[in-house]
């Protein structure tokens, strides 16, 4: 008998009539001799309302409040759901993260899971009962409770895959699996079979919104194997592995991009040593995440332009923080936010020849300039103007076989 942990996502939960959907999906589960631990998010658009609640009491709303008010959204949800089993015959209890317990460490808002009890969870399991537990929260060891950041109940599903050794995590959410790209923006996009989790990795991180980056990293530090459904479309989704047989021939697996970016320039910096530190010690103290970074050497040692990119709600305290930063000395400042992001991602890359070039040339038939590039081994990004973003992704995908 193997032991399933199930995550549905917000707009699997996202009104009655899907939360009785989900119930018989759980039962579908339950009727192959599977003992199951669901875990689920809040109802969609609850969460946003309770973050807009936040802000007309307060611009800084507590953060330990915030915590608990964000919190509340998993337990009606989980709640709604362990009802709609009762209902349908099945053995079911909602269980809250402080109630098992589910212990966590670090920032309020993005805490980080660190120890989970088994006891009554599993002796719950093993009397035949399905617990119902609340994702994206946990409870601190001064017994307040804490948060996981967004899509945080990614983290809660394969914490708990984990702690209980789980041979399944199921994570259910509103597409049928990881797509090439965004369909959205490309009719020709296809579903991807299986995945790397360094490809799964690199896609989230750069704007593919299927899982939680930190949540993939946990999942493929441990080696938990993970299945992405949709919860509304029966089909066998994408399955997220470690196992090198299941990756696919192509050097690129899939096209990630972002829409939120902000590109800034210091013109006529020192070019000293220790400069490149001084300017981003300071947005490193302020939480502001750097991305590409580019640096123009001057011929005679002298000056220099150093480039980088930032995501673009921080540009105003970024700007801010240079100004007053007396370490450095530079002309001027000058900043774009009308900028995307976009990267191919693929393990094949690696003994590929030619991808970078295929890549750059495809872009520059179709006229679209590229202002700062970036590469890992298995990734290779560039900016380009937002306005490019669409026509990008579609000449890509296509020349990289993707369609």
């Amino acid at each position: 008998m193997s032991l399933i942990v199930l995550k549905f996502g917000g707009t699997s939960v996202g009104s009655i009539k899907k939360i009785n959907y989900v119930a018989k999906i759980i039962k579908k589960h339950h009727h192959k001799k599977n003992k199951l631990i669901v875990v689920s998010s809040a109802m969609s658009g609850v969460t946003n309302d309770l973050i807009k609640k936040s802000k007309q009491i307060s611009k800084n709303f507590d953060k330990f409040e915030y915590d608990v008010l964000l919190s509340s959204g998993e337990q009606i949800a989980c709640a709604l759901l362990s009802g709609a089993l009762l209902k349908i015959g099945l053995k079911s209890r909602s269980w809250l993260s402080w109630q098992i317990p589910i212990i966590t460490k670090g920032d309020h808002k993005s805490s980080r899971i660190i120890s989970i009890n088994k006891k009554e969870i599993l002796k719950y399991v093993n009397s035949g009962g399905i617990p119902i537990i609340t994702g994206f929260q946990g409870i601190s060891n001064n017994r307040r409770i804490t948060t996981l950041g967004r899509g945080g109940s990614d983290a809660t599903a394969i914490s708990i895959a984990k702690f209980f050794s789980a041979d399944d995590c199921f994570i259910y959410t509103d597409v049928s699996g990881v797509y090439t790209t965004d369909p959205k923006l490309n009719s020709k996009a296809k579903k991807i079979k299986k995945i790397s989790y360094e490809e799964m990795l690199e896609m989230a991180s750069l704007g593919a919104k299927i899982m939680q980056p930190i949540s993939l990293q946990d999942a493929m530090i441990n080696d938990i194997d993970i299945n992405v459904r949709s919860t509304f479309i029966n089909s066998n989704g994408t399955k997220i592995s470690n196992n090198q047989q299941l990756f696919n021939k192509n050097p690129i697996t899939g096209i990630a991009f972002t829409k939120n970016e902000a590109k800034i320039t210091l013109i006529g910096v020192m070019d000293r040593p220790g400069t490149a530190a001084s300017i981003f010690k300071p947005l490193a103290d302020n939480q502001i995440n750097v991305d590409m970074v580019v640096q123009t050497s001057s011929p005679d040692g002298g000056q220099t332009d150093i480039t980088f990119t930032i995501i673009k709600d921080d540009i105003k305290n970024c700007i801010r923080i240079l100004k007053e930063n007396k370490k450095i000395s530079y002309k001027k400042i000058i900043h774009d936010d009308k900028v995307s992001k976009v990267s191919i991602v693929g393990a094949g890359m690696i003994a590929t020849p030619g991808v970078t070039y295929r890549m750059f040339k495809a872009l520059a038939k179709k006229k679209i300039n590229i202002t700062v590039i970036s590469t890992s081994e298995i990734k290779i990004s560039v900016l380009i103007n937002q306005k490019n973003i669409k026509k990008a992704i579609r000449v890509l995908h296509k020349e990289f076989d993707l369609d």
